[in-house]
């Protein structure tokens, strides 16, 4: 099979395409024809600097197709059945290997590609806002980087849930963008002091929850934007930021922070999450909620779209397309 790999860590000029062994078949699992990769923020993370597992390594957690063989002592799957998966890597690639607990079915009339960005976006956004965010209706929320893809999630879901919906983008034009999706004020952190202009649209009280998949310094800005006994849940470093957060303001208002991390959930409560996200996928596939794509590339083209995504143009989840 054909397969974006790199041999060392490092920036979007590791990757190459290259003739790679079709991954094997395993007992308990399935062998999916990839159709759509959703490549996600840890993709980008996992390609700077995290461990190889292999080389050449393929990076990667999602991604959807077609299933063409399954494992042995798996049942309620057959060739040809559409699916999208996660994945501790491997996504970037014509094939995947991977254990029948981390598959999903497509239903109609969900494209393949919108599929490859439901998962790991939603099942996140959910966990941020409900099991570890505790939100309640009417509740105030802060959306950090709301035009990625946890962030478009998170605003849907909020919204849905009653929730009074703020959201942060780069610029005036990804603000304006957001508003359809469910965000009552649109922050433009480029232009705008976020927490003076939370604790004006709040009249000083601010938020009750924040999502945050930046980090770093934005996790600060979350702090400051939080009313008295708020919660934070932090999802990402998507900023990329080295300097550790000043997280001491949060003891002053006896607020929480809470990591959340969908993989952990994946393997120690999966029966609970497989069943969440499986719900999830439903309600895209009835348009109650939107999967949002902002454009498609090649696979030989990986290093190209994992260059424009940190180049934070997108609004919605890149595609990669084998």
């Amino acid at each position: 099979m054909r397969a974006a790999v790199y041999d060392e860590t490092g920036g979007p000029e590791v990757f190459r395409y290259a003739e790679v062994p079709d991954p094997e078949l395993r007992p308990g699992g399935l062998l999916i024809e990839v159709a759509a990769i959703g490549i996600q923020g840890g993709d980008l993370l996992h390609r700077q600097s995290g461990q190889l597992t292999s080389r050449p390594h393929i990076v990667g957690y999602q991604a959807a197709g077609t299933v063409r063989a399954v494992g042995e002592g798996v049942s309620g799957w057959s060739a040809g059945d559409r699916v999208v998966a996660t994945m501790a890597a491997g996504s970037h690639a014509e094939l995947v290997s991977v254990p029948a607990g981390g598959v999903w079915a497509v239903p109609e009339p969900l494209t393949l590609q919108q599929a490859a960005a439901i998962p790991i976006e939603f099942g996140t956004a959910a966990d941020c806002l409900f099991e570890f965010g505790r939100l309640q209706p009417g509740e105030h929320v802060l959306v950090q980087a709301g035009a990625g893809g946890v962030g478009l999630a998170a605003i849907q879901l909020a919204k849905a849930a009653g929730a009074v919906v703020y959201a942060t983008a780069s610029t005036a034009e990804r603000v304006e963008r957001l508003l359809p999706y469910g965000v009552d004020h649109g922050i433009d952190y480029m232009a705008a002091d976020v927490v003076a202009e939370i604790r004006r649209l709040t009249e000083r009280r601010g938020v009750d929850l924040v999502v945050d998949p930046v980090g770093g310094r934005t996790l600060e800005t979350s702090i400051g934007a939080l009313a008295y006994r708020g919660r934070i849940s932090w999802v990402g470093q998507a900023g990329r930021d080295d300097r550790p957060p000043d997280v001491w303001p949060l003891m002053q208002k006896n607020a929480s922070l809470t990591g959340v991390f969908l993989g952990a959930e994946l393997a120690f409560r999966r029966e609970r999450t497989h069943a969440l996200i499986d719900a999830l996928i439903g309600r895209v596939a009835t348009g109650e909620l939107a999967a949002v794509l902002d454009r498609s590339f090649p696979l030989a083209r990986a290093a190209e779209a994992h260059r424009y995504i940190e180049s934070r143009q997108a609004f919605g989840r890149v595609v990669l397309v084998p």
